[in-house]
């Protein structure tokens, strides 16, 4: 790899993939081999960079994007570790859109591939620049050396760009012992926790190094008429050449360079590290990628928001152009404070230049994804990714009735740093529901509620918003007369009840004549109605009625509006158990997206789930994806994600809206009419 003496702008790579794959292992390994950290720290012990929560220490997973910084060769770089569950995808995606590169960390096993194909999308559809860095090839075991050519192959299937080796695995026996680089040509053999030794290619290798390396070139002449005119004429490229050539193309997102090694035993870290300096693209270019203006003095772009429970409100942030100083105004807002991080750890800095990766203290008005200069109000890049619809919820409450006042505003504070978590109170249930990705989503969320600002919730599955209706009219009379000493109360009315057609809702009329009920007293008369109709004979919230007042009787002295709202709801009380009333439950209208392999797996859930098919087609722009629409009693889609993601290796989801009310009896509507009973009686007694 070419030695250049260019020193460039700090750069900012983030490292994502699958769950498991070893990215916070990754840079531990990165920041040690930079002499950033003197010594590494593992996900067992907890005692890592990037994974410095105590949800992520306690899950000995990443739960948020971490981020650190080192220089290498003289020259400064961000990395930001990114969560790899599929339910914290938009910290990654928000991670991706600030770096000029990504680094696809994956373990070398083929039916893992599948787990790539949304991340691939997102890279291309955004243009991102990735290599490809298979990761734990010192776990391959006796008889698979043909793996990493297998592992490449299912994974080309979910590329939409050429994966091309940049090394060929050494193997001794049945264990990867070094590799060989395909343009510098050059052998090293592998020490656990120490540098590479230069060894001379071996034989056993070589024609399979002849063969990849051919396939290297072919790639870039794919890009390149000259090289092309040269591998036509058998003229071998200098090797000069083909740096560059990799180097445009990877900055293009053209091809994706595939790398070899084990961050755990720091095997092939060394090679990463200067690929990155080397063939890695510049800051100039990720911003005008995102079509960013550089504006003033200054610009950058917030990527993370991070409300610290003592330490207020950091912005992560990308520094775009120019410079950036603490007390400086950046869209009408004042910096205070200028932190570079190291995981949880702050160093207080001065000034932050073009290409830095910083956090700034106290952009209140702020959000995620503004672009901020000195000129200008904050701006939104139109490509910043859309806020991915919940699938999930879960009805929670304080566990100390003392903590019910700040819940909401303490939740508010989570969602400003996750976005993808929405809060809703159900105007049917009562309910505070919180609402995200997946079950481990929330909980982490609720992690954070108890340990960050100790508020212990408890949590359950939501009430499914039922209504009901009746299927017959009736005619009633309700009277209501009190004698209490001096004034009394009196009211007497008679209504005329009906069903209405579906979606219709609630509807009142009078047709009083000869003013047997004062006009005054009407709006009571439906005040009252209204008053009953969120719990029917049934329990639930009454839709689809039509009430028309026809006649009554008023006394001069004892009637009243409260008399007659109250007369309203004994009437309601009385005749809608005549009715016949019948309950219903809603439909929704949803698509799911899956790889087309498991779409008749899918229609069988769908159909176990009371759901009715209405099709399947192909998934607009997505390569291998179907999406099935279906309707499904919203009942049964609580942990629809959950079933999805387990069929699917963690890749299918969906979307719904509401579409209907629907008729249920029997069985299904015992049990939840018995649901409800007991969480209004549990409601009386506390």
């Amino acid at each position: 790899m070419p030695q250049s003496n260019r020193k460039s702008a700090p750069r900012c790579a983030a490292l994502v993939g699958p769950y498991l794959s070893g990215k916070t292992t990754l840079l531990e390994s990165l920041l040690f081999a930079a002499g950033a950290i003197s010594r590494k720290g593992s996900v067992r012990d907890g005692n890592t960079v990037g994974d410095s929560a105590a949800e992520a220490k306690a899950r000995q997973m990443s739960v948020e994007v971490g981020l650190a910084s080192a220089e290498y060769l003289g020259e400064r770089w961000s990395f930001l570790d990114c969560p790899g569950s599929v339910e914290l995808v938009a910290e990654t995606k928000s991670a991706l859109m600030v770096a000029d590169l990504a680094v696809v960390v994956v373990e070398p096993l083929p039916d893992k591939a599948l787990l790539l194909a949304p991340l691939f999308k997102f890279l291309d559809d955004h243009a991102i620049p990735h290599i490809l860095f298979i990761n734990k090839v010192d776990q391959l075991t006796s008889g698979q050396e043909a793996r990493i050519s297998e592992v490449l192959e299912a994974f080309q299937a979910v590329s939409s760009r050429p994966l091309v080796l940049r090394q060929v695995p050494i193997r001794d026996g049945d264990v990867v012992t070094g590799h060989v680089d395909l343009v510098s040509e050059r052998a090293y053999r592998f020490n656990p926790h120490a540098p590479s030794d230069l060894v001379p290619v071996p034989d056993t290798v070589r024609e399979r190094e002849q063969s990849a390396r051919q396939e290297l070139l072919e790639a870039l002449a794919d890009f390149d008429d000259r090289l092309l005119e040269q591998l036509l004429e058998d003229v071998a490229p200098e090797k000069e050449e083909v740096y560059r050539l990799l180097t445009r193309e990877l900055a293009m997102d053209q091809l994706v360079p595939v790398l070899v090694g084990s961050a755990e035993n720091d095997n092939g870290i060394v090679r990463l590290l200067k690929l990155l300096r080397h063939e890695g693209p510049e800051v100039g270019s990720s911003a005008a990628r995102l079509g960013i203006d550089l504006e003033g003095s200054a610009t950058l772009q917030v990527f993370k928001t991070y409300l610290a429970a003592h330490a207020g409100k950091l912005g992560f942030s990308r520094v775009w152009h120019g410079t950036v100083t603490d007390g400086m105004t950046l869209g009408s807002e004042r910096v205070s404070g200028l932190y570079r991080m190291m995981g949880a750890d702050q160093q207080k800095v001065a000034e932050a230049v073009a290409g830095e990766v910083v956090a700034l203290g106290r952009l209140d008005r702020v959000a995620t994804g503004d672009i901020l200069s000195d000129r200008s109000a904050p701006k939104r890049s139109p490509l910043w990714p859309a806020v991915p619809r919940p699938v999930y919820g879960l009805a929670i409450s304080t566990e100390n009735r003392n903590d019910e006042v700040k819940l909401t505003g303490t939740i508010q504070k989570l969602t400003e740093e996750d976005p993808t978590l929405v809060l809703e109170q159900s105007a049917d249930t009562g309910e505070l529901v919180l609402w995200g990705q997946g079950d481990i989503h929330l909980q982490i969320a609720i992690d954070r509620l108890r340990n960050r600002y100790n508020i212990p919730v408890r949590s359950r599955p939501p009430q499914v918003p039922y209504k009901e209706t009746i299927r017959k009219g009736i005619a009633h009379h309700a009277r209501f007369k009190r004698q209490t000493g001096g004034h009394g109360q009196f009211a007497d009315i008679h209504v005329e009840i009906k069903p209405l057609p579906r979606g219709e809702g609630f509807a009142f009329t009078e047709s009083v004549v000869g003013g047997t009920v004062p006009r005054q007293y009407i709006p009571a008369v439906e005040q009252g109605v209204r008053e009953y109709l969120p719990r029917g004979p049934l329990g639930f919230p009454v839709v689809d009625v039509a009430v028309n007042l026809s006649s009554g009787q008023f006394h001069a002295v004892d009637s009243s509006e409260m008399a007659f709202k109250t007369v309203a709801r004994i009437a309601m009380t009385e005749a809608l158990p005549q009715c016949e009333p019948v309950l219903l439950e809603p439909i929704l209208a949803v698509t799911v997206a899956v790889p087309n392999d498991f779409t008749s797996r899918v229609q069988r859930v769908v159909s176990g789930r009371r759901g009715q098919i209405l099709g399947f087609d192909a998934k607009p722009n997505f390569k291998g994806w179907d999406e099935v629409k279906c309707t499904m009693p919203q009942a049964e889609i609580h942990d629809l994600i959950i079933e999805l993601r387990s069929l699917t290796v963690g890749v299918g989801t969906f979307t719904y809206s509401f579409d209907r009310l629907a008729e249920i009896t029997g069985r299904i509507a015992d049990k939840a009419i018995e649901q409800r009973k007991a969480v209004l009686e549990g409601n009386g007694r506390s």
